[in-house]
């Protein structure tokens, strides 16, 4: 049985794992993570990473919390042995590093820019087909609440397409081109490659990448109406982090 700790149990994404987490038979909740919460029915509630672990013994840590306070509870649970799985955005890769160099024994810092098995295929085709269109731009679309723009998923995506096309930025006219009072209208640039963000309350996750060539563009769009779409994904993090070690980054690297 898989002991699991969630960071951020009250909050939507956190509710939602909690809830698959209960219905998975080889794990369970022994305790959530959150400041602004009370016990649950079925677990106790702490305000602090720290105070948790103190009382429990965790396998896994699950983090859907906020950019502000993530890298503060991976640092209180990976010098422990602690496992973590994190889909709070907002780290860049040079923090992530870092943190998962605190790690003591053969603990794992697995993070997923997303955890849908449809995001991940859309970032991959994606890199595919980056080297065969020199232009790429990447459209995302989130709800009103969201923490951080761009989005995670997007930046990873635009991170790909560059990797994938040798760093070579797009073809297509870019800031110079912004008219006095409307900076920002052609996105901002993540690794040469254009990203726009979208915030609105009639979304929950969608994101497009369009890339061009003469003559034609290609579009492949992923969307997101429902937090369950994210939880086999979760499940999947947890069941795989123990047996990898050290800084592990998409959920690609567990897909068979």
């Amino acid at each position: 049985m898989i002991k699991v700790a969630v960071a951020g149990c009250a909050g939507r994404m956190g509710s939602a794992v909690c809830d698959a987490v209960r219905a998975a038979d080889d794990m369970q909740v022994v305790c959530g993570i959150d400041p602004h919460a009370a016990d649950a029915a079925d677990f106790p509630v702490y305000a602090a990473v720290d105070e948790a672990l103190d009382a429990h013994e965790v396998d896994v840590l699950v983090d859907f919390t906020q950019p502000s306070v993530v890298a503060g509870n991976l640092a209180a649970a990976l010098p422990r042995g602690v496992n973590c799985v994190v889909g709070t955005t907002g780290l860049d890769n040079a923090t992530l590093e870092e943190l998962a160099g605190r790690a003591a024994g053969d603990a794992c810092l697995f993070y997923a820019p997303n955890f849908t098995t449809g995001a991940v295929l859309m970032m991959q085709f994606a890199k595919a087909a980056a080297p065969y269109f020199p232009e790429a731009e990447v459209i995302e679309f989130h709800h009103a609440k969201k923490k951080d723009a761009p989005s995670g998923t997007a930046v990873r995506t635009a991170q790909m397409i560059s990797e994938a096309r040798g760093g070579r930025a797009s073809e297509a006219p870019g800031a110079e081109t912004e008219i006095a009072g409307a900076e920002g209208a052609r996105g901002a640039l993540v690794d040469g490659v254009p990203v726009h963000s979208v915030r609105s309350m009639g979304y929950v996750a969608s994101q497009e990448v369009v890339l061009g060539s003469m003559g034609q563009t290609l579009t492949i769009r992923h969307d997101s109406w429902d937090r369950a779409s994210y939880m086999p994904g979760v499940l999947l993090g947890i069941r795989s982090v123990g047996a990898r070690r050290g800084l592990i980054v998409g959920l690609e690297n567990f897909m068979a």
